[in-house]
């Protein structure tokens, strides 16, 4: 079988290259190794975890709102069984979706393994009809959008279901009495977030002395206040996971720092501690493709790798291992190989952790700004200055735009506070488009909104913000 493209993945990178690429003509085939097209994002990521995190929050909703606003609603009953098929229903309305835009776009999809056997020809390997007899699949061009998936430690490789990848926690095989998170990131912050919620004492577990290691410290300072809470104290930063051993029902846990020392035991233990790029395994060896000793496959801005007919993109391609990059670098992969001059340039991709409360940020950090020693100014806006936040009874975040101070322009933005990754999208578009602050306080914002404290932190820039009070400054 030949091909003129070939995609190799079929999650949020891999589909839409394959989709874009037969909306402009070419002839696509697109082989994803499971059985289901949606990639780690829909099938075992973004999605489901997102599902079971709204259902945290709506319960966490109804707890406010008995302990201060004179409502009274019942325990929550938990049906894990109906709680795991809604989820699943999520998953599988949205994969069979693709399916069905797949075959209405005649992209020829076959679910199989593939390996290189060199820089334009694949050896598949599988049950699945649409393979060749052969095995063999060359195309003239290929998109490596493999992904990745989660990084387990040998010390936690234990050969015990009680010690969970991601993909294990998603499954939801029970409602465990006790959950240790090793890891302080956002996979780990949003899974405990959700068993928690769910009845479960959750403890988290992370080396370096901060939760979200490389976000800014004072969006992370309320996130970390509610989990405290939540989590009931159950924090321990600074220290590290000695050992762990099935021991019974349970798994024994051995602590070395000063905020945990000594021996726990746990229901259920979740490793939380980054993913790895899937580049091994596959024949790369095989091509001209550079792998670096972490794992990313090398490729240029326009996602060609050393091998001219062979782009990556998304999380084998670097990071941010971030779904929306790979849709992105989908697109600029398909269009250089059309013969357009694109070319992957963004100023700004939009991180967002989906905890409660959210938090997002985009373009220029302060920790960055930092480490670089890059001048700016921060001006923030704190949201219990905002009516509609203290409406929501929710006043602990706070919008920050980080200014040049030379010339005005946005360099970046960061949030804090219950729907934070919806409202990031505006900083993203004003960061891209090179505004000025001004651009931003002249434009109408519709009260009372979130929404306004992005304007609003940009009038604390110039002084000029009515609800909180900050001398005009001379410019």
């Amino acid at each position: 079988m030949h091909t003129q493209l070939a995609v190799l993945g079929g999650g949020p990178g891999g589909y839409a290259a394959a989709f874009l690429a037969a909306d402009e003509g070419l002839e696509v085939t697109l082989i994803e190794a499971e059985s289901r097209l949606g990639g780690t994002c829909l099938l075992r990521g973004c999605i489901p975890s997102k599902a079971l995190l709204h259902v945290a929050k709506v319960i966490d909703e109804v707890e406010e709102l008995t302990s201060g606003w004179g409502v009274e609603y019942q325990s929550p009953t938990i049906d894990i069984d109906k709680v795991r098929a809604r989820k699943e229903k999520v998953i599988s309305t949205l994969s069979s979706g693709l399916q069905q835009l797949a075959k209405r776009r005649k992209v020829n999809v076959i679910h199989a393994r593939a390996s290189f056997e060199n820089s334009t020809t694949l050896r598949l390997e599988g049950d699945h009809a649409s393979i060749p007899e052969d095995g063999i699949v060359t195309f003239d061009n290929m998109i490596l959008a493999s992904g990745s998936t989660p990084a387990m430690p040998p010390a936690f490789e234990i050969g015990s279901p009680r010690v969970m990848d991601s993909t294990g926690a998603l499954e939801l095989a029970d409602i465990p009495e006790s959950l240790l998170v090793v890891g302080g990131g956002y996979i780990g912050l949003e899974m405990g977030t959700v068993y928690a919620h769910l009845g479960t004492k959750v403890s988290v577990v992370e080396l370096t002395s901060n939760l979200l290691p490389g976000a800014d410290r004072d969006l992370v300072k309320p996130l970390q206040k509610r989990l405290q809470k939540l989590f009931e104290e159950r924090i321990f930063l600074d220290t590290k996971v000695g050992s762990v051993a099935e021991s019974g029902n349970t798994i024994e846990v051995t602590f070395e720092g000063p905020a945990k020392y000594g021996v726990e035991r746990y229901s259920r233990v979740l490793v939380s501690v980054g993913r790895r790029p899937n580049s091994g395994g596959i024949g790369l060896e095989n091509t001209n493709v550079v792998v670096r000793k972490n794992g990313f496959v090398e490729c240029d801005a326009q996602q060609r790798t050393v091998d001219p007919n062979i782009f990556a993109i998304g999380d084998v391609a670097g990071e941010p291992m971030l779904a929306h990059k790979a849709t992105h670098e989908a697109k600029v992969a398909v269009e250089v190989i059309l013969g357009k001059p694109a070319q992957f340039d963004k100023l700004a991709i939009p991180a967002v952790v989906f905890t409660d409360p959210e938090i997002a940020w985009a373009g220029l950090t302060e920790e960055q700004a930092k480490r670089e020693g890059r001048v700016y100014e921060a001006s923030v806006y704190p949201w219990a200055a905002s009516g509609r936040a203290q409406a929501l009874g929710r006043t602990e975040g706070l919008t920050k735009w980080l200014i040049d101070p030379d010339t005005d322009r946005v360099l970046g933005c960061g949030m804090v506070g219950p729907g934070a990754g919806e409202l990031i999208s505006e900083a993203v578009l004003a960061i891209e488009m090179g505004c000025e602050v001004h651009d931003l306080t002249e434009t109408v914002h519709p009260h009372p909104t979130l929404s306004e404290t992005l304007m609003n932190a940009g009038e604390v820039f110039f002084g000029t913000a009515t609800e909180i009070y900050k001398p005009k400054r001379n410019r």
